[in-house]
């Protein structure tokens, strides 16, 4: 689920667009890139979110998977590149 985007379903940030960028047993770990970057992401529990079926780019990705450093501005970039 690491990489994956997802929209959040519940909480007063219903709607709000994100990136998983880590998980544990029924908690993900989400980030949008300007309030919650990467380095302090949102926890949030899996039946609060809705995940989309389409992933980061790979190199990206990767690095997320690996618990290597991601800086918010790639997160910003991922989810723009998603939108457009």
């Amino acid at each position: 689920m690491i990489g994956q985007f997802a929209t959040s379903k519940a909480g007063h940030d219903k709607g709000c667009l994100y990136v998983v960028v880590g998980q544990e047993d029924d908690f993900v770990y989400l980030s949008d890139g300007r309030l919650k970057g990467p380095d302090r992401p949102k926890k949030k529990r899996r039946k609060h979110i809705q995940p989309i079926n389409a992933r980061v780019e790979e190199s990206l990705l990767e690095r997320l998977r690996a618990g290597e450093k991601v800086y918010p501005e790639e997160i910003k970039y991922a989810l723009k590149q998603y939108l457009s």
